[in-house]
Order: C-alpha cells, then sequence, then structure tokens
C-alpha cells in the first residue's frame, strides 16, 4: 500500500490525536498542527520525520495557509485533510453573547474553511485528495442549549455538501463523519458556557438527562475506521 500523507487539525487530543497516531502507527506521514505544538512531541520524538507538528489557530487565516504550505513543502503532496479542530458552546440562544457565537462559528465554520480553500489548489494539481470534515450528530439533529454549535455543524455540512460537487471532476472526495457521543474533553475542558439565565435552568436540566449523554464511544476504536 502506498503511504499517505495527512493534514490534521486539532491534533493535540481527542479524535485528531487518535487519527494522527493510527496513521503514523500505518506508515503514513502527517501534519498534526495544534495551538500548542508542544504538545505533539512525543510523537515527533517517536516518529521522526514522518511527524511535522505545526502550531495553528484555524481562526487566522494567514497561519492556515502557511501551515498548509509547510506541509505540502514538507513532503511533497497532501493526501487526506481531516478538518477536525473545533469545539462545543453551550447555552441558550438567549444566553449566547455576542462574542461568544463569533468565536463558535470562527473555529467550526471559518477554521474549516480556510483549510480546505488552502488545500484544494494543491489537490487540483495532483488531481487527487480526501477532504473530511469532522461535523457531528449535532450536524443532524438540535438540542436545547447548543444552538450555536448545532448552527455551526449545519453551516459545514452545507458547504461540504456542495465542495462534493464542485471538485469531483478533480479526482477530489469529501466526506463528512458524524460522530455521536465520545469519551473525548468535548463536553469538558475544551467546552465554553455562556452565562446562565435562571429561566432556562429546567431546559438543562433535561438536555443533561437526554439518554445520549449516558452512552460514550472509545475514541481509540475510531482509529481504523478513519484509515
Amino acid at each position: 500500500m502506498t503511504s499517505k500523507v495527512w493534514f490534521i487539525t486539532g491534533s493535540s487530543k481527542g479524535f485528531g490525536r487518535v487519527w494522527a497516531e493510527a496513521a503514523l502507527a500505518r506508515g503514513d506521514s502527517v501534519a498534526a498542527t495544534a495551538r500548542d505544538a508542544g504538545t505533539l512531541a512525543d510523537l515527533v520524538e517517536k516518529y521522526g520525520d514522518r511527524i511535522a507538528a505545526i502550531k495553528l489557530d484555524v481562526t487566522d487565516k494567514k497561519a492556515v495557509d502557511a501551515a498548509v504550505a509547510e506541509a505540502h513543502k514538507r513532503f511533497g503532496r497532501l493526501d487526506v485533510v481531516v478538518n477536525n479542530a473545533g469545539y462545543g458552546h453551550f447555552g441558550a440562544i438567549e444566553e449566547v453573547s455576542e462574542q461568544e457565537a463569533r468565536d463558535q462559528i470562527e473555529t467550526n465554520v471559518f477554521g474549516a474553511l480556510w483549510v480546505t480553500q488552502a488545500a484544494l489548489p494543491i489537490m487540483r494539481a495532483q488531481r487527487s485528495g480526501h477532504i473530511i470534515q469532522i461535523s457531528s450528530i449535532g450536524g443532524v439533529n438540535a438540542f436545547a442549549s447548543l444552538g450555536l454549535y448545532h448552527a455551526s455543524k449545519w453551516a459545514l455540512e452545507a458547504f461540504s455538501q456542495s465542495l462534493s460537487i464542485e471538485v469531483a471532476e478533480f479526482g477530489i472526495h469529501v466526506t463528512l463523519v458524524e460522530p455521536g457521543g465520545f469519551s473525548t474533553d468535548w463536553a469538558g475542558p475544551s467546552a465554553k458556557i455562556s452565562q446562565p439565565i435562571e429561566a432556562y435552568a429546567p431546559a438543562r436540566a433535561k438536555m443533561a438527562e437526554h439518554p445520549a449523554n449516558s452512552v460514550a464511544g472509545d475514541p481509540e476504536a475510531t482509529g481504523p475506521a478513519m484509515l
């Protein structure tokens, strides 16, 4: 099997970390990005030249362009781009501040858009490539207290469906991945929470009791499926 070159955002932990490790273990090369590239030091030590640890804030378009260019220069091609960087914002629609709303969309939508746009000229020139957009069950269904998160994932789903039609003739494939509940820190340290309004306490309580919150898959099990 010919080895592949991956570009994975949000690689410091969770799904991104699992997928980066799985690709490297198979013998592929990975440009792994994170806000703190130091979190990838152990992978660099283990896999050497097959991993490029790149510091990246996906909301910074110039930084995204530079990161993708760096990965391409390092490895000579880009076979798989995984737009994984993102987070969940918890808050009823009335509770969410303007800045919180902008931050959620900047990361989950524009971040994926900037990476996709930067990678496309390379993939078009190759006449091949695979863009994997990490959406969510929240890109299909909606629940209370996650309105802005749902909005971001539905936007990702929409532009990715259009993209898949636009790039098919160039040999580029687009895949949407919609995970359900997994034991990542999505609802823990990575989450952001709006200042609560007491009137919405019952809705929050109902959301917390949802059956989906009691079921959590193992992120490690997703590695083989991703490959």
